[in-house]
């Protein structure tokens, strides 16, 4: 946001923009007031990081309304939870946003800015935790970080994430993302001094009680330096890794 006020600054010292139109741009600070979507467009120069939409349980206009006001503004769009049916239905309006599919995520059609120094590793402990890593990966990128994965690195096999030991500390933070028992961020927190953010996921059988034994165990882990976000929570990990990475740069 604070990149586009200062181009819409611009295009009115220059004339290119209207005092009309830059009055009705102003009119969406600090939210666009609408009766039932209002958008926090002054996220960004509050916090840094600017409005992300969870599109779980939105309908395709809803969405649509949303895009429409996104591209409005000229601001960057992350969309989290959708589906391909709801993508399509979005992709015939707006021929600029792009679908990531397995990270269920919809953006712009333009690839991510780094922005921050450090870089961010997202590891996950097997192929089932996929979809969960990809949506801390592509979130960590278009917030603005340089991102590396390193996926299927779980503790049945200790000689995988053993191979990775050399490299860890060179990442400003590292999202580990497991099911089952959840024992992945206390391995990699026991290896490393760089800050950890767990992820559980509700992959497992039917004692993993949809992901809650694997939040419990990364509760409970006797590592140092990790935090714990939700079940399935791979955007909150990259939002908070984000952070951590802003204040290291």
């Amino acid at each position: 946001m604070k990149r586009t006020l200062q181009r819409k600054i611009s295009g009115l010292k220059a004339g290119r923009v209207s005092e009309r139109d830059f009055l009705a741009f102003l009119g969406n600070f600090p939210f666009s007031n609408e009766t039932e979507i209002k958008l926090d467009f002054h996220r960004q120069l509050r916090r840094g990081i600017p409005e992300v939409v969870f599109g779980q349980g939105k309908s395709v206009e809803q969405l649509r309304r949303i895009v429409s006001k996104f591209m409005e503004m000229g601001e960057d769009l992350l969309i989290t939870r959708i589906d391909r049916e709801r993508f399509a239905a979005l992709k015939k309006e707006f021929p600029g946003l792009r679908y990531h599919e397995a990270a269920r995520i919809i953006t712009c059609d333009r690839g991510p800015r780094a922005r921050n120094k450090g870089k961010i590793l997202v590891l996950s402990g097997g192929a089932s935790d996929e979809k969960v890593a990809e949506e801390a990966y592509v979130s960590s990128l278009y917030l603005g970080n340089r991102t590396d994965r390193e996926y299927d690195v779980g503790v049945a096999c200790l000689a995988r994430i053993l191979s990775l030991q050399k490299k860890l500390n060179h990442y400003a933070v590292i999202i580990a993302v497991a099911g089952m028992e959840g024992a992945l961020p206390s391995v990699v927190a026991g290896l490393t001094s760089t800050p950890v953010i767990a992820v559980p996921t509700s992959v497992g059988y039917g004692a993993n009680f949809g992901g809650v034994s694997a939040l419990l165990s990364m509760l409970n882990s006797c590592a140092g330096g990790i935090s714990v976000v939700n079940i399935d929570n791979g955007f909150g990990a990259a939002f908070q890794a984000t952070l951590i990475n802003r204040k290291r740069s």
